[in-house]
């Protein structure tokens, strides 16, 4: 500080100013003061800000999910990429972490707390009956929860929400078109709050249509157990002549499955992935899947918090329904 005030020709006070963004110095000194500091090689110390209250340059981001099913996730991938493209823009870190389960996370936000670790956490994977939103609150973490919805939102948390259940109506209405009465939806954990939407908008959208052979079966979203599941209700009595998967590899290992059974795609089974992926692109048939930008959804989710951390009000914000892309994996159904 001492160096970077006699090379700008200012106070030690004009410098902490500058750099930390704070009102008290023209715009002509703070830029002369970040230059100089730019030409002496001088960068913040994140320790330093952590103890002097001023922040800890890093933002959190935990999963609660079991790590064997993430390093074929495309979804998880693409958001990653999206929220670090945006945070290396302000020079802020991810610090990442894969836990058991819920109670674990929560753990994990107490203890960054305390050790001053973040300034402000991503949030994925909104429950049903979801604790986190209220310890954030209770700790004063900036947040923002990725894939809640509009109007289940907490006061102090923003929200970046997708429209799952405008989505799932999207792929029932092209099933239903083709001549697709008997459904099987192969969702993803239990107790998400987006699986619970998904799930409820394809027994609102079979009830509306009459349609009493539509079902839901819930996995851990590994190919794993969407080949399983594929064979359990392939196999029983009056199998279903579509399949929908919450995401694409468990629906490339259920075409396969089906395939395996004898089941042609799609003359006697058509397919849907939630996610779109070069998976998506690697199997005969093409499967159909729903296309979004999941590295944009990163992206908007980066900046929320971004403007939280800037005193911005907590919001929700929507990003584009995802778009059914028909490839080769689906058409008419047998019976149609």
């Amino acid at each position: 500080m001492k160096d970077i005030a006699r090379h700008s020709g200012v106070s030690q006070s004009a410098v902490s100013f500058a750099l930390n963004g704070r009102p008290g110095v023209s715009e002509d000194t703070r830029e002369r003061v970040r230059r100089v500091a730019e030409d002496l090689g001088w960068r913040p110390s994140t320790a330093a800000r952590a103890l002097s209250g001023e922040g800890a340059a890093t933002v959190g981001f935990v999963l609660a999910r079991p790590a064997d099913t993430l390093g074929v996730d495309s979804f998880f991938l693409q958001l990653v990429s999206g929220i670090q493209e945006v945070l290396a823009e302000r020079h802020l870190g991810l610090l990442f972490q894969v836990v058991e389960d819920v109670a674990d996370e929560c753990a994990v936000y107490r203890r960054w707390w305390a050790e001053h670790r973040v300034d402000g956490v991503l949030v994925v994977d909104p429950r049903t009956d979801d604790p986190r939103p209220d310890l954030l609150d209770e700790l004063g973490l900036p947040a923002v929860v990725i894939g809640g919805a509009p109007d289940d939102r907490h006061p102090g948390l923003s929200t970046v929400w997708a429209d799952d259940a405008g989505a799932m109506a999207s792929v029932v209405e092209g099933l239903y078109a083709l001549g697709h009465r008997r459904i099987a939806h192969i969702a993803g954990l239990p107790g998400l709050a987006h699986t619970e939407r998904r799930i409820r908008t394809l027994r609102a959208e079979a009830g509306r249509r009459g349609l009493s052979e539509v079902r839901s079966v819930t996995t851990d979203y590994s190919d794993a157990e969407g080949a399983a599941v594929t064979r359990r209700v392939l196999e029983g009595t009056a199998p279903p002549t579509a399949l929908i998967y919450d995401n694409d590899v468990m629906a490339v290992a259920g075409a396969a499955a089906a395939t395996e059974l004898g089941f042609s795609v799609p003359a006697d089974v058509s397919v849907v992935s939630w996610e779109d992926s070069a998976l998506c692109r690697m199997v005969k048939p093409w499967l159909s899947a729903l296309s979004r930008d999941s590295g944009e959804f990163g992206r908007t989710a980066a900046r929320e918090l971004i403007a939280l951390l800037d005193g911005g009000s907590a919001r929700a914000v929507g990003v584009p329904v995802p778009r059914l892309i028909e490839r080769g994996s689906t058409g008419l159904a047998r019976s149609a």
